[in-house]
């Protein structure tokens, strides 16, 4: 395995481990703080953490080779039932580690076609994943943000990546059903 698919690999673990605390964390929330307005590019937590999943069906289906496109947002909030976007969320995280588990030798320069109201955007595989990571981290960090101002205590989502960090990650690995040799490869 190249150092640039392992990395790719590690971020997709990442990205599960967070989404997974995130929503650990929505669990506890106190009745109407989901929808309750909030200050953000979204204005609640139940609308940014709905965008964080259409989003993720709309590039996955793409790195698939899907045709997917706009209609990923014909429903801006398909889930406003916490418990099913998280178990939503927990499928297409594990679609997009899936992939990412397939990507294979020049697999990263592999050409997505992407697909638009009106055209088709062509992007590389490794570029694709590099956006999508970024996006959901972006509006993970929201989610945080406004987390804080309701009854529970925003979680850890940045303690997930090296091997020191095992003991923070112990909680979502368990609920994962992951294992340190997946998360660290040390078995690839």
């Amino acid at each position: 395995m190249t150092d640039a698919i392992r990395f790719i690999r590690k971020l997709a673990y990442a990205n599960m481990l967070a989404n997974d605390r995130l929503h650990e964390a929505i669990r506890l929330l106190e009745p109407g703080e989901f929808e309750a307005p909030r200050t953000s590019f979204f204005p609640s937590l139940v609308a940014t953490l709905n965008h964080i999943l259409i989003v993720d069906w709309f590039y996955i289906d793409a790195l698939e080779d899907g045709t997917l496109g706009p209609k990923a947002w014909e429903d801006e909030i398909p889930f406003p039932n916490p418990k099913e976007l998280r178990t939503a969320q927990r499928t297409s995280d594990r679609r997009l580690l899936a992939f990412c588990q397939s990507l294979r030798g020049e697999g990263t320069a592999r050409p997505v076609h992407i697909h638009r109201a009106g055209r088709i955007q062509v992007e590389r595989t490794d570029d694709v994943l590099s956006h999508l990571f970024q996006h959901q981290t972006h509006h993970r960090g929201q989610v945080h943000a406004m987390l804080s101002g309701t009854s529970i205590k925003p979680p850890q989502i940045d303690e997930f990546i090296v091997a020191d960090d095992a003991a923070s990650r112990a909680d979502a690995m368990q609920r994962l059903g992951l294992t340190e040799a997946e998360v660290m490869q040390l078995d690839s």
